[in-house]
This record gives C-alpha cells, structure tokens and sequence, in this order.
C-alpha cells in the first residue's frame, strides 16, 4: 500500500469517534494492514477477513472467509468496519457490502478505499478551445481528441482479478447508500478514492 494511502487513513481514523470491535476486510499480515495503524490502537479488539489465512499478527486475528458471507461474525458486533483496495477484486462487491452493513453496529462507522476515476478538468480547457476555432480543429484529431474524452484510473491490478473502479458519486450514493455523515475525498492522481460513513443510531 502507498505510504501515502495509508497517511490518509491514518489521519481519517484517528478523527472518526468509534468504539468497541473494528473489522478489516481483506486484512493482510503486515504493517500495511489498516489494522495496524496507531489510529486503531483504542480499538477493544481488532480482526481480518481474507480469503487466504488464518493468520495471527500483532494484536490482530485474520480469519479465512469470504466477505461476501461472514456467518462466523456476529450481527451488529463492529464500532468500525474498514477496507481498501479489496472492492475492485470482489466480484461480488454488493453482497460485502450487505454483509458490512450487517456486522457493524448501529452508530458504527463504515470507511472505504478503492481505485476510482475522476474528471481530469478537460471540459473547462475544452471549453477555452471550441472558442479557438483553427486550434479546435486541430484538437478533434486523435490522440488529442481521444484524450478531451479520457478520465484518469489506476492501473489494473489482478490479484487475481480486477472488476471495478468507483467514481466519487459511486462511493457516495453506492458504497456509503443509507449511511448519515458522508463524506468522499480523492486522493493521489491517478486517484483512489475514500469514503466514510456512519450507519444511523436505529
């Protein structure tokens, strides 16, 4: 994980008010781990889920399943439930998504990393040059035109597999849907794009 990344998260965390169990979905044994970051350090317990494991590291347990079906975790059981850069590689993402909302607790936090996409900020030099009309011509021939039409993404990744990107917009009214104090941010270029939220008290 980029320094970087993990620099965000850190920050995010150590401002999100949660308490009790926090639940990483596809947790690593490593120091790139979110689980691993001071952030989480007042956390009453930490575990993982991954498809490979089971693994013990530090003060965290990783245990082998699939986030698409947890039944060996408890309904309403986490205060936080954190992942990044496991979404694009879950063919099923909405299915882990049911499954976070279902084993964090209500008032629980819910935060998001993923690869995303976004507006390179061409529709205001395209703009600029429709009002050049020999230069635009000259910017409707490929590869310049192809690039007026391009959005930014990360590269892809198999590990094995590599199915999704995500917008902003989809993190906000996909992966945070029904969650009350939302909020996106982009990070790095190309980006990755993290999300929070909180689900409601009751």
């Amino acid at each position: 994980m980029h320094p970087r990344i993990l620099s965000e998260f850190q920050q995010l965390l150590s401002e999100i008010p949660f308490s009790g169990e926090v639940l990483e979905i596809g947790a690593l044994p490593s120091d790139e781990s979110l689980l691993a970051l001071p952030a989480l350090d007042q956390a009453t317990g930490k575990v993982g889920i991954n498809l490979d494991g089971p693994y013990q590291y530090r003060d965290f347990d990783i245990l082998q399943g699939d986030a698409n079906a947890m039944p060996e975790l408890e309904d309403n059981r986490f205060g936080l439930v954190v992942t990044n850069s496991h979404l694009e590689h879950d063919r099923g993402f909405w299915k882990t998504l049911a499954e976070i909302r279902r084993v964090a607790r209500p008032g629980g936090w819910v935060v998001i990393g993923t690869p995303g996409y976004r507006s390179l900020g061409f529709e205001d030099f395209t703009a600029r040059l429709r009002r050049m009309p020999l230069i635009w011509r000259l910017a409707q021939r490929p590869p310049l035109e192809n690039l007026c039409e391009a959005t930014l993404t990360f590269r892809v990744h198999a590990q094995p597999e590599d199915y999704w990107r995500f917008s902003p917009q989809a993190h906000e009214e996909v992966l945070q849907e029904g969650l009350e104090a939302v909020s996106v941010r982009s990070v790095m270029v190309p980006p990755r794009i993290i999300s929070q939220g909180r689900l409601p008290a009751t």
